[in-house]
């Protein structure tokens, strides 16, 4: 795999040190880097595309970016980034990598992330995919955006001994620590974090009604959770699909005749 195209992104912004590091470790490795990544913060934006506008796209100023790194600013979702990128930036290239996010992205934060977002898109669009978050907060005096890309690296490398099912994606959530001090691997399902406290009220110093989304993370620390790997130092490693059916239930659903519900009401 090494030589292959990349297409590079993030949430963050395309001069946030995550995506900088991990383009210019990926680049040293002998990979060809596209990076196509949003003007300014897009976290949390999901998968939103943008059909509402046109959207530009320019060659952006070189920055931290190593010499030889393709480098493109977008004004749109880091969706519409993968896009652009792989539909007319690099037509070539055959993973996208979504990252290094400022932040995990754990349990249900997955249905949230434009980090997960834009690879799920890169699946839509025929390619393999990692999205790659860095578990810190942006009060830690360090981050260790190397240890993030350091592990892209490597996984990587094991896609290229080891494809993956083309419906799948990896979610990688690494600890915050240097690389020496990573506990190991493990291959984890998505786990439950919820938020407390997670709308704030607050009045403007002129009276205006305001509310503020956030709130403090709280997670279920079961065995093979994302979670409770990252929380343990260990990189959680999740298989990630685009089909969110749940084929348990159509069998239920067709016994309890749901199908013939709508028939039997408009009879009645």
């Amino acid at each position: 795999m090494k030589s292959a195209h990349l297409l590079l992104t993030n949430d963050d912004g395309i001069y946030a040190p995550g995506i900088m590091t991990l383009a210019n470790t990926l680049h040293a490795s002998g990979y060809h880097v596209t990076v196509v990544a949003p003007d300014r913060e897009r976290s949390s934006v999901g998968h939103a595309l943008t059909l509402n506008r046109p959207i530009r796209l320019w060659e952006a100023d070189r920055g931290g970016y190593a010499d030889g790194i393709r480098l493109f600013g977008c004004d749109g979702t880091p969706s519409d980034c993968v896009v652009l990128g792989a539909e007319t930036v690099d037509t070539e290239a055959s993973f996208v990598v979504s990252g290094i996010n400022r932040g995990p992205n754990l349990g249900d934060d997955l249905t949230y992330s434009g980090t997960v977002s834009a690879a799920m898109e890169g699946l839509i669009l025929g390619k393999g995919a990692l999205a790659v978050s860095l578990n810190c907060t942006r009060l830690e005096p360090v981050h260790h955006y190397a240890t993030a890309a350091e592990v892209a690296l490597e996984i990587l490398e094991w896609t290229r001994e080891n494809s993956l099912p083309g419906e799948v994606l990896l979610n990688i959530n690494v600890p915050n620590v240097e690389r020496a001090m990573i506990e190991g691997f493990e291959v984890t399902r998505k786990g439950l974090r919820t938020y407390e406290g997670k709308v704030t009220e607050f009045r403007s110093p002129q009276g205006t009604l305001s509310y503020w989304i956030a709130g403090k993370p709280e997670d279920e620390l079961a065995e093979g959770t994302d979670v409770c790997a990252v929380a343990h130092g260990r990189v959680s490693i999740t298989p990630v699909h685009m089909d969110m059916t749940h084929f348990p239930s159509i069998d239920l659903l067709r016994e309890k005749g749901i199908e013939k519900w709508g028939i039997e009401k408009r009879r009645s």
